[in-house]
């Protein structure tokens, strides 16, 4: 755990677009990419792109609730939550739900 933590601090460093995000953000952003890419499933390059941001934006969450001292489990269920609204509105196809989706994505560094 503390391996992937710390790789997701370097890619938030790494990636300037990503910049510094908010635990709220960085929360709303994991569970939309999260959505996503259930709905999307993994075997298109699409899907694996959002899979590999589900787990940037994940760890990225965890990173801030650490830092924030809010304990695991709660910022575990944040997400939960996030994911569960997110597939709702992306399900919905929301307009604000795919446009927050795609500024997640455009913070998410390359990680190939």
């Amino acid at each position: 755990m503390w391996v992937s933590l710390t790789i997701a601090g370097l890619m938030l460093q790494q990636a300037p677009a990503a910049g510094l995000v908010s635990y709220e953000e960085s929360v709303r952003c994991a569970g939309l990419t999260q959505a996503a890419s259930e709905l999307e499933g993994g075997e298109s390059a699409e899907g694996r792109s959002l899979y590999d941001a589900a787990l940037f934006w994940s760890l990225a969450a965890m990173q801030a609730a650490t830092a924030a001292g809010k304990p695991a489990r709660a910022a575990e269920a944040d997400q939960t939550r996030a994911r569960i609204e997110a597939v709702r509105q992306l399900s919905a196809d929301a307009p604000a739900a795919r446009a927050a989706l795609q500024r997640c994505r455009r913070k998410t560094p390359n990680l190939n």
